[in-house]
């Protein structure tokens, strides 16, 4: 069990960040400079502001409403996989332009906006069949309450009530069918309200859900990365997260297609998932990328069993049934952090997509903690 007595602000960095001005100028020299230790939260979120400013600037972006969330998902490490891209981009010499942003981030965008806009049909649907039956029934009922009102007056005033009562229970016996079929048109908007309500929850649950290796996507993580935060805390438990991802994997789709680039991230997602459970979470979270939460495990704790997950996939010879050619040796590179070492968890995604990269940097297929030494 460890104490949570304070959270380190880490300083700004170089790497990704300082190319983008985020940190210090090269050559620039003396400390990097940090965040106070009064209220760390608020210096935190001003230093986030100050990035996400930096980066639509110095790269000449628009400030828009997507590019300011784009900039917060690259700056918060939200959006490791974006990083990535941007920190290839800059291997290649090349500046952050807005086609280029737009094309990187075009395939997400496209899927959330599809599964919003099919959830918006459905509720409008199903509110308009609803409204439409209620209207009609209202309108039912109140034609009935002004006849009667209209006949009772009548009756009041007429000195020979038997034409007016035989009126009455003429028009009492039409209006009562009427009601009846009111009734059996609202019975059915019932049903078709308990429908809707059991398509929007399957429709919810599936926003929430990869389509390819049904794991949790990154929109149900992040959820749950708060909610065990929150529940961590309080019981004062330890809580580490990591980021995989697949080495070479664009090699693979380049050489067996993209279909059997499918696969393999299926298979690496049935790998992981075998030690995922009650205390430990695992998500999809974007392109050959996954993201695991260990809930009451310590980095060390975490590491042990990421990396016999990592051994056990290694030692797999796959083959692409289609074709009979192997795949060869596919591994996967990770990193980890431990979420109370850090301000937040987003700075904790940050620190274990830092150590993802430098896994990657120094040879793949191994898994590396933050803040561990080269």
């Amino acid at each position: 069990m460890k104490t949570h007595d304070h959270h380190e602000v880490p300083a700004p960095s170089t790497g990704l960040l300082g190319w983008l001005r985020f940190g210090r100028a090269e050559g620039e020299q003396g400390p990097a400079p940090s965040l106070t230790r009064e209220d760390p939260a608020r210096q935190a979120r001003r230093y986030l502001i100050e990035q996400i400013g930096a980066l639509l600037i110095d790269n000449g972006l628009e400030v828009t409403q997507q590019n300011l969330v784009t900039a917060h998902g690259l700056c918060s490490g939200l959006n490791p996989g974006l990083r990535r891209k941007v920190e290839q981009l800059r291997a290649q010499g090349s500046q952050v332009t807005q086609a280029w942003l737009d094309r990187a981030t075009a395939s997400q965008a496209e899927s959330e906006d599809a599964s919003v806009k099919q959830l918006v049909h459905q509720l409008e649907k199903g509110i308009a069949d609803f409204s439409r039956s209620t209207s009609d029934a209202r309108t039912v009922t109140r034609r009935y309450g002004d006849a009667l009102a209209e006949h009772v007056e009548q009756l009041d005033a007429a000195p020979d009530p038997g034409d007016i009562i035989t009126e009455l229970a003429a028009y009492a016996r039409s209006m009562l069918e009427r009601s009846r079929k009111a009734e059996a048109e609202l019975r059915h908007s019932e049903q078709e309200a308990a429908s809707l309500r059991r398509n929007l929850d399957r429709a919810r649950r599936d926003a929430e859900v990869d389509f390819l290796t049904g794991l949790p996507n990154r929109r149900a993580f992040e959820v749950e990365l708060e909610k065990n935060f929150l529940e961590a805390e309080a019981a004062n438990e330890n809580l580490s997260v990591a980021f995989c991802d697949i080495d070479h994997f664009k090699l693979v789709n380049d050489t067996h297609g993209h279909e059997a680039g499918d696969r393999i991230l299926c298979v690496v997602a049935k790998t992981l998932s075998q030690i995922s459970g009650d205390k430990c979470h695992i998500a999809r979270h974007g392109g050959e990328e996954f993201v695991m939460l260990f809930r009451g495990a310590t980095p060390e704790e975490a590491f042990a069993m990421l990396d016999a997950a990592r051994v056990e996939l290694a030692l797999r010879r796959l083959v692409n049934r289609r074709t009979e050619q192997p795949f060869g040796q596919i591994t996967f590179s990770g990193g980890i952090a431990d979420v109370f070492a850090h301000a937040n968890p987003r700075n904790a995604l940050a620190a274990a997509d830092e150590a993802l990269y430098r896994a990657k940097e120094g040879g793949r297929n191994q898994i590396m903690l933050a803040g561990q030494p080269d």
